[in-house]
Parts: C-alpha cells; sequence; structure tokens
C-alpha cells in the first residue's frame, strides 16, 4: 500500500477505556470503491434510462371497465397530442403526423382511386363496381390483361389497354347506368301517377258512409293522454318570459306621483269652476282632398334659448313662456271681440244713413227684409239661452262635487294652527289621504326644502295625536289609523322623530321633578303621555341595550311606577298599563325590570283586606298601613257574581268618575284579572334568570297564603290558578355554591433541597425516554447529512459522465471534420495541377 494514501487520525487525548474505530483511514481506496460502485448501479441505469426489454400495454384504460370506449379513445387522442406537442428539434415540420378522415388517410384520399358516383341519388350511391373492386383489391391484373369476349369462342389473347383508355371505358359505363337508373326511375313515377288517378276514379264508387249506428259500435275508444304529455301541452301554450321594465328609482316614482296629483288637482279645479273639457277642445277644421298644405305660415318663432341648470335642461323657462303667451291669446281675443262689437255698431250706423239716403220706393222691401232677419236673430238667441242653461243645469252638480271633493296638492303647514285647521272636520279615511298627499307633493326628492318642512310635519302630528288623546272622549281610534303616516314619517326622518320624542320625554321627566321638588311626591301623567310612550315602542326598537330614545323612556317609566303614589282606581289603571308597556320592551330582550315585579306586589297587597304582611314587604309607592290599602278590594257578592272576564279599555281612565258602584267593582275586579295575567307573562320571560324563583319569591307566598281565591268568581279563580301554576312549575337553573375541593396542603418539612448543577458543553442525563428521543434526533441528522452528501457525490458522477460523453462527441466530431478537410484540400490540389498542365 502506498503510505501517502494513509490518513491517520489522531487524537488530542488518550482517553483510558474508550474504543477507537477510524484511527488510520484510506481516501483513495474509499474513492474507488465508490466510483467502481456507481458505474456498476448508477451509470448503467443512466445509459439505459431510455431502454425497456419489456413489452408493457401503456394503453389508456385498457383494462378498466368503467371507463366507456368513446372517453378511452377521447383520452387516447389527447395523451397522443400531448406527446406530440413538445418537438425534439427546431427543424421538427410535423411531418409524423398524419391526418385521417373517418378512418382514412387523407394523403390516400387525395389519390382519387376510388371513383363514387355522387351524382345518382339512389341506393346504389357510392357503391364500386365489380371491375373497379377487381382492379384494385385484385391486384390489378384484371383490367390490364386481355378479356375474353362472349360472342367470340377463340381464346387468344389481345394487346393490353392503356391506363387512360381503361379511365375513359369506366366513365362511360358509369355514365350509362347512371342514365339506366333515371330512366327506371321516371318510368316508377308514371306508374305510380297512373295508379293514383285510378283509385280516386274507383274510390267514390267505394266510398260509403255507414250510419251513425254502426260507427258508433265501432268507435274505439280514444287513450287518455298521459300526465306528461298533458305538461309537455301546457308547456307548449304558456307565456314565454318578456323583459320586465327597469325598476325606477324613489325619486322617479316621487316625480311620477307629484305629476299625477298636480294633473288630478287640475281637473278637480277645472270642474269645480265649470269649464267642459270638451269645449276646449279645438274641432278640426274641414280639409278637401284637394287641399295640398301650402298655406302654412309661421305666426311666431318657436325656436327656444337652450339651457341647462344642475346638469339638466332648464324646461322652467319654457314653461313661463308658453303661459305668458296663453294670457296674451286670451287678452287678444278679448281685444278682437270689443273690436268686433265696435265694427258692428258702425257698419249699424253707415247702413242706417245709407237706407236713409235710398229712394222711399225701396223702403217697404227693406223694413219686411229687417224684420225678417231681427226676428231669426231672436230665435238663434233663445236657442243658445236654453243651451247655455242646459249646459249651466248640467254642470252644477259636477262643480258641487268637484266643491266638495279633496284637493290632490297640499303644501306643508308652517304652523300647528294651519295643520289643525287642515284635519279639523274631516273624517279618518281623509285625514290620512290629505296627510298621504302631503308626503307626496312635497317628497324631499322634489325640492331642496322639502325635508325642513316634512321634519316638521313630523313634530305637528305628533302634537295632534296629543291633544286628541287629552279630550274628555279621547279619539283612540283616529290615533291608532294615524300611526302609520307617523311610522313613515320616522322612517324617512329618524333623527328629527328622535328629537321630537326625546323633547317630550325630556319636558314630562322635568315636570315630575318639579312636583317632587314641590309636593314630595308625584302624579301619573295623562292619557296623552301614556300614548307617547306606547308609540315610542313602535317607532323605535325597543330590543337595543342602549336607545338614545328607547332608553330615556325605559327610565321614566321606571320612575312613574316608583315615584308616583296609588291614590285612586285611576292610578291603578295606569300603573297596569305601564306595566303593560315594560312587557312589551323587554319581550324580546328579557331584561329584568324589578319595578315591574314591585308593582304587581303591591296591586296584589291593595287587593286584600287590612292586615299586616307576612312573608313579603311593601315596597314604595305602596304603604303596608295607609288609607288607600282596600283600593281593590271588592266585598259585594252579588258584583262578584256578575262579573265578567273583559279586556279594560284605555279611554275609561277618563269616565271613571261617573260610573256606578258595581261598575266600579267590576273595573277592579278586572284589575285583578289583568294583574294575574301579566304575573303570568312576566314567569314566561323571566323563566330563563338564574335567580327567577327568588325574585317570584313573594309573590307565590302571596298568592298561596293571602289571596282569598274562594271569595272570587270562577273565571278569576282560573286566572289566579294558572298564574299560580306557572310560578311553580319552573325549574331551578342553577346549582348551590360548593367550597371547591383541594389537596391539602403537606406541612413543611426542613429536607434539603437538591438541585443539579449543570455543566456547560455537557450532556445532561434525563430519563429513559428524553435519552431515546435525543439519540434517535442524533441518528436523524447524522443519517440526512449522509444521504445528501451521496446525493452530492452522484450528482456530481453524473456530471462527470455526460462532460465525458460531450467530450467524445467532440472529438468524433473534430476528427470528421478534419477528415473532410484534408479530402477536400487533396481535391483542390488536384485539380489545380490537372488545371496547370492544361
Amino acid at each position: 500500500s502506498n503510505p501517502f494514501e494513509v490518513k491517520v487520525n489522531r487524537q488530542k487525548f488518550n482517553i483510558l477505556g474508550r474504543k477507537t474505530k477510524n484511527d488510520v483511514g484510506l481516501p483513495g481506496v474509499s474513492r474507488s470503491k465508490a466510483i467502481k460502485k456507481r458505474t456498476q448501479t448508477l451509470l448503467k441505469e443512466y445509459k439505459e434510462r431510455e431502454k425497456t426489454n419489456v413489452f408493457r400495454d401503456k394503453r389508456f384504460g385498457e383494462y378498466n371497465t368503467k371507463i366507456s370506449p368513446e372517453e378511452k379513445m377521447i383520452r387516447r387522442f389527447t395523451l397522443e397530442r400531448q406527446q406530440n406537442y413538445g418537438k425534439k428539434n427546431i427543424y421538427n415540420l410535423n411531418e409524423d403526423e398524419e391526418l385521417t378522415h373517418y378512418g382514412q388517410s387523407l394523403a390516400e384520399i387525395e389519390k382519387l382511386n376510388d371513383i363514387v358516383d355522387s351524382d345518382s341519388d339512389t341506393e346504389e350511391r357510392g357503391t364500386l363496381s365489380a371491375e373497379l373492386t377487381a382492379a384494385h383489391f385484385g391486384g390489378g391484373g384484371g383490367l390490364l390483361r386481355k378479356k375474353a369476349s362472349s360472342g367470340q369462342q377463340d381464346e387468344e389473347e389481345e394487346k393490353p389497354k392503356s391506363r387512360k383508355e381503361l379511365i375513359e371505358e369506366m366513365i362511360a359505363k358509369s355514365k350509362q347506368e347512371k342514365q339506366e337508373r333515371q330512366t327506371r326511375r321516371e318510368s316508377a313515377l308514371e306508374l305510380t301517377e297512373k295508379l293514383d288517378n285510378d283509385w280516386k276514379e274507383i274510390q267514390t264508387l267505394i266510398a260509403r258512409k255507414p250510419p251513425k249506428s254502426e260507427r258508433k259500435d265501432k268507435e274505439v275508444e280514444k287513450p287518455k293522454p298521459d300526465e306528461y304529455d298533458m305538461i309537455v301541452r301546457e308547456l307548449g301554450f304558456e307565456m314565454k318570459a318578456k323583459p320586465s321594465e327597469r325598476l325606477k328609482t324613489e325619486e322617479e316614482l316621487a316625480k311620477e306621483e307629484q305629476a299625477r296629483l298636480q294633473k288630478l288637482e287640475a281637473d278637480r279645479l277645472r270642474r269645480m269652476r265649470g269649464i267642459d273639457e270638451q269645449t276646449n277642445k279645438k274641432k278640426p277644421s274641414h280639409v278637401s282632398a284637394d287641399d295640398l298644405a301650402d298655406g302654412f305660415i309661421l305666426d311666431k318663432d318657436d325656436r327656444r334659448l337652450l339651457s341647462y341648470k344642475d346638469g339638466k335642461i332648464n324646461i322652467e323657462n319654457e314653461d313661463e313662456e308658453e303661459k305668458q303667451e296663453e294670457e296674451e291669446e286670451e287678452e287678444d281675443g278679448k281685444e278682437d271681440s270689443e273690436d268686433e262689437e265696435e265694427s258692428a255698431e258702425e257698419s249699424a250706423n253707415e247702413d242706417e244713413e245709407d237706407v236713409a239716403a235710398d229712394s222711399h220706393s225701396d223702403l217697404e222691401s227693406d223694413l219686411e227684409s229687417e224684420e225678417e232677419a231681427a226676428e231669426s236673430k231672436e230665435q238663434k238667441k233663445c236657442k243658445t239661452n236654453k243651451n247655455e242653461s242646459q249646459d249651466v243645469e248640467e254642470l252644477d252638480p259636477k262643480m258641487k262635487a268637484a266643491e266638495s271633493e279633496l284637493p290632490y296638492t297640499f303644501a306643508v303647514p308652517e304652523s300647528y294652527e294651519i295643520f289643525k285647521s287642515l284635519l279639523a272636520g274631516r273624517t279618518i279615511e281623509q285625514q290620512l289621504i290629505i296627510l298621504e298627499r302631503i308626503q307626496k307633493c312635497n317628497h324631499p326628492s322634489l325640492a331642496v326644502g322639502n325635508k325642513a318642512k316634512l321634519e316638521k310635519l313630523f313634530g305637528f302630528l305628533l302634537e295632534y295625536i296629543g291633544e286628541l288623546a287629552a279630550l274628555d272622549l279621547p279619539e283612540l281610534r283616529t290615533i291608532d289609523k294615524l300611526i302609520l303616516p307617523l311610522y313613515n314619517l320616522c322612517q324617512m326622518f329618524p333623527e328629527a322623530a328622535s328629537d321630537s320624542i326625546k323633547f317630550i320625554l325630556r319636558d314630562a321627566a322635568h315636570d315630575m321633578g318639579e312636583v317632587i321638588e314641590v309636593k314630595g311626591r308625584a302624579t301619573f301623567p295623562g292619557l296623552d303621555m301614556l300614548i307617547y310612550l306606547k308609540i315610542t315602542s313602535l317607532l323605535f326598537p325597543t330590543s337595543d341595550f342602549w336607545h338614545p330614545v328607547v332608553t330615556p323612556a325605559f327610565i321614566y317609566m321606571s320612575q312613574l311606577l316608583t315615584k308616583c303614589r296609588i291614590t285612586t282606581l285611576q292610578d291603578v289603571i295606569k300603573g297596569l298599563f305601564i306595566c303593560c308597556l315594560f312587557l312589551e320592551y323587554v319581550s324580546l330582550s328579557k331584561r329584568f325590570v324589578p319595578e315591574l315585579i314591585n308593582f304587581l306586589l303591591g296591586v296584589l297587597h291593595i287587593s286584600l283586606p287590612k292586615k299586616q304582611a307576612q312573608g313579603y314587604t311593601v315596597v314604595h309607592p305602596f304603604t303596608p298601613v295607609g288609607k288607600n290599602l282596600e283600593l281593590l278590594l271588592v266585598c259585594d257578592k252579588k258584583d262578584l257574581e256578575s262579573w265578567q272576564k273583559q279586556n279594560l279599555p284605555l279611554s275609561i281612565v277618563t269616565r271613571l268618575k261617573e260610573t256606578s258602584r258595581t261598575e266600579m267593582n267590576h273595573v277592579r275586579l278586572s284589575c285583578l284579572a289583568l294583574c294575574f295575567d301579566l304575573i303570568k307573562k312576566c314567569a314566561a320571560v323571566y323563566e330563563s334568570l338564574p335567580s327567577f324563583h327568588e325574585i317570584m319569591h313573594p309573590v307565590r307566598i302571596l298568592l298561596t297564603h293571602h289571596v282569598p281565591a274562594n271569595e272570587y268568581p270562577e273565571k278569576l279563580q282560573e286566572l289566579y290558578h294558572s298564574a299560580l301554576k306557572e310560578l311553580e312549575n319552573k325549574v331551578k337553573h342553577y346549582t348551590p355554591l360548593i367550597c371547591e375541593k383541594k389537596k391539602p396542603v403537606p406541612l413543611k418539612q426542613y429536607t434539603p433541597k437538591i438541585v443539579k448543577v449543570l455543566e456547560f458543553g455537557r450532556k445532561q442525563g434525563g430519563s429513559k425516554k428524553e435519552q431515546e428521543r435525543k439519540q434517535l434526533i442524533q441518528k436523524h441528522k447524522r443519517e440526512l447529512k449522509g444521504a445528501i452528501r451521496e446525493i452530492r457525490k452522484d450528482n456530481q458522477f453524473l456530471a462527470r459522465m455526460q462532460l465525458s460523453e460531450i467530450m467524445e462527441r467532440d472529438s468524433e466530431r473534430k476528427r470528421k471534420v478534419k477528415e473532410l478537410l484534408g479530402s477536400l484540400a487533396t481535391q483542390e490540389g488536384e485539380w489545380k495541377a490537372m488545371k496547370r498542365k492544361k
């Protein structure tokens, strides 16, 4: 071995007990072994990369039964095109691709070997004659050999015919066959026509209509149409979809509505003034057939100056000019009529003078003619007066109807007094129509200032509703109908609507605060304020956590239930109405309202006889001791028996003082029934609260232990039992609090704590799993590095092999080029030598 190829791996320190594996290395030997191994394996694979010694069926989907034959052919064709797509060298002119038509090559079809008679329309079109098939499929020797004639007996061979003669003979035969087919077809047509004519002559003799009785017997029942056939016929007769018109914008709809109302208002005013529409229409003047219409004269210049305003054509100037022209025409008409009257008077005076100047002989005839003319004029005047009187009589009811009819256009009132006078004396339907027309005629998109005007209209309408509610007999039905236009205005202008209602709530809260400061207690507001609170829930969302309008209303209602003293039955009814509003407000959000539960508890308390409250506490505004403790107590048995369940109308608050004692007791029982119903609804709303049972505990105690349910009527007892059942059947949604279980804390012991000192650069020992994991990680790193190193060496080996192949090809090419140049040089020398000899 060569000592220079030996590499000694020296160690810095000799460690006892450590075995050394690679003290001496042989890098040259290992390199030669690696090269030899690669030549036997990698190089062999490289050289045989495009060679195969096994036949494999690589046709796509050959053994796949799930794919249809058509799909197989399509996929195979696409794969073939994909393979041929990448050209192997730059001079590939796609010569290998062969175009086909119905499985035949286009190159073979272009040779025109198969002569097909395309002129014939019979069934034999495209068929080949026997001679042609014998010539092409029998080797072509049949046509070149001599043909023995049928009439000749000797079998001497004739001279072979040329190709041109054979083709001419074939063409002549094909023409002859075509002619024969044509004659056969014509003869067949003549025969069919003759047969048809004969059949028509015989058919008249054969035809005989059977009697109706026989026909009915022979008639076969027609099969009923199938459901599918019926649906197909229906679809055939269905209307096809037509393109619809473009959806109009809100501004376009508002303009159309304004134009419609203006037109209707103009018609109403015309009818009210008694102007007949037919008189305004000009009757068409008679035009003869020979009129050439050459008398057309331009009386005025109709041209307009084109102007734009805000990106649109300015039409206002044109309308104003047209109006001015119409006024001028009317004035001119009046002046013309005056001039005609004056001219008529002058002509009459002249005629009189002329008559006086004439001879007396013609006087009698003139007087007779004048008398006749005067009589005719008087008759005409009488007729015209009668016609006018008839027209006036006909127009009078139309004028009265137009005057009583509502105008179609309204301006937005500028003050509340004008608004009130506009609606005064009108029915509910008329008031709604007026409000609707005000909104349509003054839409915000039609003019700039309409938005501010309609915002004022919302305030006027709100004030009007409050005034209707504050009457001695409140018009609740009218208020109910007016909510719809109020809601529409709120949707159009939500900010102005919220400001208006917030202003009302602020004033009411401020007034209540002043009364509390002066008197120490407040009273329930009027019916108008209660209706405003109801309108708030209709106009704005009540389920929000915080709302700029609903939240102040919420706070104001809670203050009403806590700060207003209960002294009369009207106060109880108003408080129950506020409780109903509270339930309506929290129906979606399920927000807990303690004032609501306390008020219902107090209402039940004042329906009991005077005794000390046990098991529950009564909070403000109710008191455990006082003079108003038995407001809802009913002791009369007759009134208890005669009571029937009915809803409490809100208008009863104003007329409660005029009612009798029996009616008062009936109202008390109705309030108690409403209280039971509200308790039931509260249980349904708040059942999901964890503290539901604790909240309803005082109410349940009062119902079970204190309320004398046996004395109440049957319907009231049913309400009582349903409310109590609703409270008792609710399941508890919480578990009692229990201290969390913890491991006992051990006593402190004074044993030393051993801390492992970590040494830098040394592998720290751990558990067995950790050591195995670290070993695996280390082994993986080592193997990864070795694999990368081997791949790098394989790539270098292949690169060297490729370079050696390229160098061999280059050297071979250089050698051949050198040989060619040498042979050319010798030829050149020989040619020059021959040239010199010459």
